[in-house]
């Protein structure tokens, strides 16, 4: 059974990860296979966006605990192993914000520890009614340090500070009050309702979008004055764009815009 699935509709491809005995953790395997597809994605204009699931009852368990305590034999391989895998782990978080393509998260059942981290990683998020998202690891005396990049970077310091002292969960309602997802979705609906965003955000310009997600998180770290410095020089780019060109004038000439990208 592979470890990922893949499917294309259109110009918007669905990776599911395919582990449900283990609740999709996010082993040696599981990030080998992700970060390869994205890779291969990323150098893809033909696809516009990404949905990223997870099969059986539940989105991402986070690391596999038992593949950890395997990896620490010894104490000198044990601290190898783990500067290893929580630098692949951060990397393939890092790949997805900086993937050309926006990336939606599927999310459903749990999503927890790392797991939370790549919904906070992802672009957007649509979660099932009954979605429940933690960074729980300090309910087993490890912190959730490198998930906390994410998360802290998606919802209010003292809510996410609250989640990863306590080790408590959001319920779907909270987590989109806070701004950790998008949309809810019941059940029967989750795949329909993210793909019909996906399919909104495909019918767009790729190269403006593509323009747009580089500059939304570039800006973001930036002082006010240098991003809008920052982000004027884009436009000036994305206004030379030939079918940006033919977008405005058909929005004038009100037609549908004739665009080859």
């Amino acid at each position: 059974m592979a470890i990922l699935e893949r499917h294309g509709t259109g110009p918007v491809t669905h990776i599911k990860m395919n582990s449900p005995e283990r609740l999709n953790a996010l082993s040696d395997e599981m990030i080998a296979a992700l970060q390869s597809e994205l890779d291969g994605i990323a150098a893809d204009p033909a696809i516009r966006v990404v949905v990223l699931s997870g099969a059986g009852k539940a989105f991402c368990a986070g690391h596999d605990l038992k593949q950890m305590t395997a990896g620490r034999a010894t104490p000198d391989k044990g601290a190898a192993y783990f500067a290893d895998l929580f630098a692949r782990c951060s990397t393939l978080m890092k790949t997805i914000r900086t993937l050309p393509q926006p990336v939606i998260a599927q999310v459903h059942g749990i999503a927890t520890a790392a797991g939370c981290q790549m919904v906070a990683s992802c672009d957007l998020a649509v979660a099932a009614e009954g979605t429940r998202f933690g960074v729980n690891g300090v309910n087993i005396g490890l912190f959730c340090s490198t998930p906390m990049v994410a998360l802290s970077r998606n919802i209010p310091r003292k809510q996410a500070f609250e989640m990863l002292t306590t080790g408590e969960f959001l319920s779907t309602p909270e987590a989109q009050a806070l701004g950790l997802i998008n949309r809810i979705a019941t059940p029967e609906d989750l795949e329909a309702t993210t793909q019909a965003l996906a399919e909104k955000i495909a019918s767009k310009l790729g190269s403006a979008v593509r323009i747009g997600k580089r500059a939304f998180y570039e800006q973001i770290e930036m002082p006010v004055d240098q991003a809008y410095a920052y982000t004027a020089e884009v436009m000036v780019q994305n206004m030379l764009d030939r079918d940006t060109e033919e977008g405005i004038n058909a929005f004038i000439e009100k037609r549908h815009p004739d665009w080859q990208q």
